[in-house]
């Protein structure tokens, strides 16, 4: 088949949805499909939403020969309008790659209002779904009631393999010192590195140390705010920013942290976390969202609600004294990577998918309810 993969920018970038994106792309064409990447500019809402209005991208959608399109949810803004026009002139089928939904991100209610409007347009737009948990499934059906084929494609977490044997996890779990914390994706708010900086001044220092893995440029200002937060809470010498790092620097630095600490980020999957386990880590995750899909709270790691800052500290000290229980946890957050689907199973699951798309007769008209919000 021809596919068509619709996504804003670049596929190299260093997130988790389009990594995501970019080992099905490259999935989908190891499996002989023809897969063209289309890159949309990014820029401001307003001018994501002005894309939408080109008929340079509506026509290189409709005359470019595709079997079916694969668009990135996150380029809502840009192609809900351009997907009507395509159904009015029978174009290909489209599925969309929904990773989360924006409107459920912590804002403002009227801005959340306002972006639920511009989503639900899009998902009743497109004649399929791509969806990478149970969560984002829930998450899509709030929106829009529908019976379109859709797929769940789980991330993976094996994209370093094992590389730690259950010896060297022991070893680690033994080692005298504070425990070593890896924070691991773009320092934006959604992460919740702030509320995890201020839950942490509460612990004595000899504790806990924490490494910030991810970049710093997404959203500077929000950045430039935790690294003063940072100095204001006196935790500089505890604290580490070290920006993206290379598969091999970040594969080391998994290799000799003791837990993965996100306990405040909302999380339409969560690679990271699972990535984080393939080591022996376990993870500290948020109720809200889908981590909750991959951590058992009290048994590979633990699941805290948003506004829990007084929930962490106890368990950070816990852990630091009772290092066999850590051990424990670390041993089967490993049991529970090693039982996860891998990202051949999810390329696969896609590939079945988007076979079953390309054979249904005709783009059947909508029979989809709106939900209100």
């Amino acid at each position: 088949m021809r596919i068509g993969l619709t996504i804003y920018g670049s596929l190299e970038t260093l997130t988790g949805g389009y990594l995501y994106d970019r080992i099905v792309a490259r999935g989908l064409a190891e499996l002989g499909h023809a897969v063209e990447v289309i890159s949309l500019a990014g820029g401001s809402y307003l001018q994501r939403l002005g894309r939408g209005l080109s008929p340079g991208l509506h026509r290189r959608l409709l005359t470019g020969g595709f079997d079916v399109l694969i668009q990135d949810e996150l380029c809502h803004p840009s192609l809900f309008l351009v997907n009507r026009r395509l159904r009015r002139q029978a174009g290909p089928p489209v599925a969309a790659l929904v990773h989360h939904l924006l409107c459920k991100e912590t804002r403002p209610r009227w801005q959340n209002m306002l972006l639920s409007m511009a989503e639900r347009s899009f998902l009743a737009s497109v004649d399929g779904f791509i969806l990478n948990s149970e969560t984002t499934r829930r998450s899509v059906a709030s929106l829009v009631a529908h019976h379109r084929p859709q797929v769940i494609a789980y991330p993976a977490g094996d994209r370093f393999g094992s590389p730690l044997c259950a010896d060297a996890i022991g070893r680690r779990a033994r080692r005298p010192g504070p425990l070593e914390l890896i924070f691991l994706g773009h320092v934006i708010p959604r992460k919740g590195l702030l509320p995890l900086l201020n839950a942490l001044a509460g612990v004595n220092r000899d504790v806990w140390r924490l490494s910030v893995v991810g970049g710093l440029d997404f959203d500077p200002a929000h950045a430039q705010k935790a690294q003063l937060l940072t100095r204001q809470l006196g935790l500089a010498d505890s604290v580490r920013f070290l920006g993206p790092l290379r598969d091999e620097e970040l594969v080391k630095i998994l290799g000799t942290s003791h837990l993965f600490c996100m306990p405040y980020a909302y999380e339409g999957f969560g690679i990271a976390i699972l990535e984080a386990m393939a080591f022996g880590l376990p993870a500290i995750g948020c109720r809200d969202g889908a981590a909750g899909e991959t951590i058992r709270h009290g048994t590979n790691g633990f699941l805290l609600r948003p506004g829990d800052r007084a929930g962490l500290p106890g368990l950070l000290v816990k852990l630091h004294h009772h290092r066999e229980e850590l051990l424990r946890m670390a041993l089967t957050a490993r049991a529970t990577y090693i039982k996860s689907p891998t990202w051949q199973d999810g390329v696969q699951a896609i590939d079945r998918f988007l076979r079953q798309m390309k054979r249904r007769p005709g783009r059947a008209k909508r029979t989809d309810t709106h939900v209100q919000g």
